[in-house]
């Protein structure tokens, strides 16, 4: 067993060779399209990072009326908090959010302008803070029937949906061209081994006649392919550790304050995910052209 695989990871090296020009540029399509599998992974799991950042961020804030009686407003505090979409509801009085706006000035480099005024243009309200961000309930209908004790309600959830819909988009177009891709990757793989068993008919025709099986025949072609495969798979890991570190500073810079920060484990994902999809797509277009040759 050991000696028929050694003969065929040599006789599907030597094939490799023996058609450069065809395997090299198998080799390079294969590679394209690992990497652009990797950038959808990438990219997928970057929106994915935002999506949870986001939605720990999000909150419902009802803004009070200047002059409602704390009573109002424990009592409407109560009545949001009992609902079950609800963890936690905080109130925050005006010179609280006052504070909060000039931090978030002097962050920003702005000047602060109600030092010199002073006047508090910034109302009180109400945080509420959901369990799950995209099931919102009753809540912001009871806020807004609040006459008289809520002036307005900002809520976010327009920007978890707006995620969620870029999240699906990607993903839904990021399968149809990797499908569209690897359909190409297949009949090119497919092509340059049937170039091969072409060139070697007559030697097939002779080890068949001298009762070699098929499989015998067939593996070393497989092997060509698998090589293929992985080759593309090396040149595209390669790319991607050399060019992480770029990458990650322009992500970096363009993401400004979201912490978008990776899984561990995407890494080893990955590159299973890459080293897997090669050695696949070049073994099954390896093994399509041989068994449409051996059955004629």
């Amino acid at each position: 067993m050991i000696g028929f695989l050694a003969f065929s990871v040599r006789r599907g090296w030597q094939g490799f060779w023996r058609n450069a020009v065809m395997s090299i540029a198998a080799t390079i399509t294969m590679m394209l399209m690992l990497l652009l599998l990797a950038g959808l992974v990438i990219g997928l799991s970057g929106l994915q990072a935002g999506l949870r950042f986001v939605e720990q961020k999000v909150e419902i804030q009802a803004f009070i009326a200047d002059g409602t009686p704390k009573d109002r407003i424990d009592a409407l505090a109560a009545q949001v908090g009992a609902q079950p979409e609800v963890a936690i509801v905080t109130y925050v009085d005006k010179e609280t959010a006052l504070a909060e706006w000039r931090e978030q000035l002097r962050e920003q480099g702005r000047t602060d302008y109600t030092t010199a005024t002073g006047i508090n243009p910034i109302p009180a309200s109400l945080r509420v803070k959901l369990r799950d961000p995209r099931v919102y309930g009753q809540v912001v209908e009871t806020l807004q029937a609040a006459t008289g004790v809520v002036t307005d309600v900002l809520e976010t959830q327009r920007v978890v949906d707006a995620l969620l819909g870029v999240t699906g988009f990607m993903r839904t177009a990021g399968i149809i061209v990797m499908l569209l891709v690897g359909v190409t990757v297949l009949f090119i793989v497919v092509n340059t081994i049937r170039v091969a068993v072409m060139a070697r008919g007559e030697e097939i025709e002779i080890m068949r006649l001298v009762g070699a099986s098929d499989a015998f025949i067939r593996w070393p072609f497989i092997v060509e392919g698998v090589l293929v495969g992985l080759l593309g798979a090396a040149a595209t890991l390669l790319i991607l550790a050399v060019a992480a570190a770029p990458l990650g500073q322009v992500v970096a810079t363009l993401v400004g304050q979201v912490p978008i920060e990776f899984d561990r484990n995407l890494a080893v994902e990955l590159a299973v995910a890459i080293v897997g999809t090669g050695v696949i797509l070049g073994g099954l277009g390896a093994f399509v052209s041989v068994r449409t040759y051996l059955i004629r």
